[in-house]
């Protein structure tokens, strides 16, 4: 078994799963999305770029576009969130949440592209 591999699809899975914890629940709703699990998210997300920097082949460009778009979602959806609740005098309102929530969601969206990439490398590897 290979262990770079084997951490490659964790980094890959976790920043899935966590983008997905955060993203679930009422759109408006802010007791439906924790700040940890976003910022969770976000480091995770990060991590996984950097492991994706290594693979010089086509797959692997695809599979570090994916990610970086995840990332600048992600990096949006604190920053609005860090604006939102430290300098906006509306404070955290609902609209701040929607554009919090919208752009983890983009960035779910480009994890799923890398997993359904991470699966189908998987499934065309031969022994």
């Amino acid at each position: 078994m290979n262990s770079e591999k084997v951490i490659f699809g964790f980094f890959i899975l976790l920043a899935l799963t966590l983008n997905f914890g955060f993203f679930i629940g009422d759109i408006d709703n802010i007791a439906h999305h924790n700040v940890y699990e976003l910022f969770a998210a976000l480091v995770v997300s990060l991590i996984a770029t950097v492991l994706k920097f290594g693979d010089r082949t086509h797959l692997g460009a695809i599979f570090l576009a994916t990610s970086l778009v995840a990332d600048l979602q992600l990096i949006m959806a604190a920053l609005i969130w860090g604006y939102a609740a430290h300098i906006s005098p509306a404070g955290l309102n609902s609209e701040a949440v929607v554009a919090i929530v919208s752009f983890s969601g983009g960035a779910l969206l480009a994890n799923i592209v890398s997993v359904i990439l991470l699966l189908a490398e998987t499934m065309t590897v031969r022994r």
